[in-house]
């Protein structure tokens, strides 16, 4: 079957409800740490920026600020733990797998582009039965940078053999947005993710609330791929 684009995705908060497990990781260091814990609704809007940037925000809410030094071994902590209880509780979004059949039927591949760390992605993918399904899993450290920076969205298609000219970005956050504009990939964005600005403000292309609409979305945005498919 020929390849007519390549739609990637973001993870947390866009192909995974991972928040319940990433924030129970969060409130482990946090207690640990003699803080309370946050609740899962507050929390979920400070996800989206890799690990490191989950604690700062999970310290400073609970008025505590780490040294570098403290922050390095906190973000390793929190790694370990959530690395052995990556998916208790991650789910992917209600829709999504039939959505993905649907898209492969026209010949769409897959790849995810994350913030998240390459192994850990992976790891979790792998664990909810899905990697088979993409073509490329990227994370912020599989090109040394991390959404919003286009060069880690450009590699990401690069690396799963599509083009720039016939590829849509989907996630939940501006830096999945500002990722895609910058590279001049259209962006269709997620209503159910997560994200401290509402992603309707952002002016993504297309919106989704339902990953049963990804597929409707996609076709709208079929006219405003760049490059022309050959037979």
């Amino acid at each position: 079957m020929r390849i007519t684009s390549t739609i990637v995705f973001d993870l947390d908060g866009t192909l995974v409800d991972t928040a319940p497990d990433l924030i129970n990781a969060l409130n482990h260091i946090l207690q640990r740490e003699g803080l309370r814990p946050l609740p899962l609704a507050a929390a979920r809007k400070m996800i989206g920026h890799g690990a490191r940037k989950l604690l700062e925000r999970g310290l400073e809410a609970e008025g505590r600020f780490a040294s570098p030094a403290e922050m390095e071994q906190l973000t390793v902590d929190f790694i370990d733990f959530y690395a052995e209880n990556i998916a208790v509780e991650s789910r992917p979004f209600e829709g999504l797998e039939a959505a993905l059949d649907e898209l492969a039927a026209r010949g769409c591949q897959f790849a995810v582009c994350t913030n998240k760390l390459e192994w850990l992605s992976k790891r979790l993918l792998d664990q909810l039965g899905l990697s088979s399904r993409f073509a490329a899993i990227c994370g912020a450290d599989t090109f040394g940078v991390a959404k919003p920076d286009p060069a880690i969205l450009r590699q990401t298609i690069a690396q799963a053999g599509g083009a720039i000219g016939t590829s849509i970005m989907v996630g939940d956050a501006g830096t999945d947005v500002g990722a895609a504009r910058r590279a001049g990939v259209p962006v269709i964005g997620c209503t159910f993710g997560y994200t401290d600005v509402p992603i309707a403000d952002l002016n993504p292309d297309h919106l989704i609330d339902h990953m049963r609409e990804l597929p409707g979305a996609v076709a709208a945005l079929g006219p405003s791929l760049k490059a022309p498919i050959n037979p």
